[in-house]
Parts: structure tokens; sequence; C-alpha cells
């Protein structure tokens, strides 16, 4: 059976497929046909229901649990991998800013249904002139002043200092102080349209491909490394090690409980619309 599956170039992404996609693992007759995109659009992918397995943020899943189950293995959630606000200038003072009543800065942010907007939201409620970019730009917006305040995620948290910019806030800190839990930030969703059958084989297949990454973390670094542009070998598994993690293998009760948290504090904000299904995927008995 051949399903469409999205996930990012990213590090942690490449990381966890390459054995499933690369056939190093048994896959229990399960092929792919692999679209690779920035999470904001895998984000609007799931939106239209296009892909039958998807990488998404935990943010834009809350607007598409209707369509899609979550799946126990390939989650980003974790403590220090938050997204964080940059600028070039004065970061007290931008900060500062971010707090008046209808703050005039403009902000660049990765994508409207993005985690990181999220958190963004919740922690400076008048900063609300943004506009979206996508994540690899924000970094060079900021250096030609075509926006104040920068939104970054992945890798871009190893390469803004280098380029002079500077943190106004790590939301992901702001979050763990806040709850005292990890930051979920991104998830693989199945389609709910898929049957109960093969929904657990890919929660199978999925779980298998993490356990053989870890046990081979160097199996996938050519794949890895042909899709992370010009970033450094040392780059790519800094980024794999801050986003890949226990909660990859298995979300277990401690990550269930993050993931709903975010969502219940985002419906008291009335940030998300209301969830009716269940989140996430019942255990096969087999």
């Amino acid at each position: 059976m051949k399903l469409t599956l999205g996930f990012s170039p990213c590090p942690n992404d490449t990381f966890i497929f390459d054995a499933l996609i690369h056939h190093k693992i048994d896959t229990e007759g399960l092929e792919f046909e692999v679209f690779y995109d920035d999470v904001e659009t895998l984000n609007q992918k799931a939106f239209h229901g296009e892909l039958d397995v998807t990488k998404l943020s935990y943010h834009a899943f809350a607007y598409v649990a209707d369509q899609y189950v979550l799946l126990d293995s390939g989650s980003a959630l974790g403590f220090g991998v938050g997204p964080m606000l940059i600028c070039k200038d004065d970061p007290e003072k931008l900060r500062s800013q971010l707090t008046a009543p209808h703050s005039p800065l403009t902000i660049g942010i990765p994508g409207k249904y993005t985690t990181a907007n999220f958190l963004l939201g919740l922690a400076f409620p008048e900063a609300t002139n943004k506009v979206e970019l996508v994540f690899s730009e924000i970094e060079d917006a900021l250096l030609n002043e075509k926006i104040d305040v920068g939104l970054i995620i992945h890798e871009n948290r190893f390469t803004y200092q280098d380029k002079g910019l500077k943190k106004i806030i790590d939301l992901g800190d702001y979050w763990e102080k806040l709850t005292g839990c990890a930051i979920p930030l991104g998830g693989i969703v199945a389609s709910r349209k898929l049957s109960s059958d093969v929904q657990q084989k890919l929660n199978r297949v999925l779980r298998k491909s993490v356990e053989f990454a870890f046990a081979n973390p160097k199996s996938g670094l050519e794949f890895i490394r042909s899709h992370a542009q010009e970033m450094s070998e040392e780059v790519m598994y800094k980024h794999i090690d801050l986003y890949v993690n226990k909660y990859s293998l298995d979300l277990g009760e401690e990550g269930r409980k993050a993931i709903k948290l975010l969502f219940d504090t985002a419906r008291e904000k009335n940030i998300i619309p209301e969830i009716k299904e269940e989140l996430f995927l019942k255990s096969s008995p087999f």
C-alpha cells in the first residue's frame, strides 16, 4: 500500500524518517511517496487533507484533529527546544515595546499556525503586527531591517548569534516556567480516513524507524546532509540532539499531558477551536 508522507527537510525529521523511507526496517508492506516542505506548508497541506501522513505543528493540529490522529512516535517535544524571539539592536528596549498596547513592532514569524506563533501570542498578546516568512529567511530579514523582531525555530537557534543578532526571550523557557511541562512543537499524524489497521502499522513502523536511528545515528548521514543545505555536520547533530529525544520514540503519559495542557491553555484563551475528537491513537491490543 502506497501512502503520501510529508515532513520537513530539517535534520530531526530526516533523521527520524531515514530508515522508514529507505527500507532499513520492515515497513509491513507500506510504501511512501515523500514530500519535503517547511512546517507551515505542511500545516497548510494538512488543512486541505492532502497527505495521508504528515508532520505538522501542534498549533495546526488543533484545527485538523477531525481529519488526523496523532501517532505515538516522531514528535518534537522537550525542554530547551522552544522558539526564540530575536532582534538586531537593543533586546530590553524591544521587549518593553512588545508589551505595550497595540505594539507597533513588526514581527517576522515562521507561520500563523506554528506552535511558535501560539507561544508568541501567549507571552505577548499585544504583539499582533506580524509578517509570515519562511523560517530560514527571518534572520536575513532582521539584518536587512525589513522587520523589527524575528521569531526563530529549528537550527536558527544555533546560527543567530554568529550573525550578530540578539535574544529577546526564549519562548520555550517561558512555557516551561509557566507550566513545568515540555513544550510540544510538532507531531506526526495519520489521516482518519485510513483504516485502523493501517494507522496501527504506521505507528509500529515509525517507532521502528526512530529506534533504528537511535541505534545507528550515522546511518542516514548522507540523506540528512543532502537536505540540510549549508549546515555543518556539527550543527546538524546539535539540531538532532535537541529535537529528537524520548518523546520522539514514544510520547508516553508525560508527553500526552504536555500536549493536552497546550491545547487546554490555547482553548481557554480562544486561540484554537474546541476539539471533540480523541487526539491520540488508541493502543493496539496486538
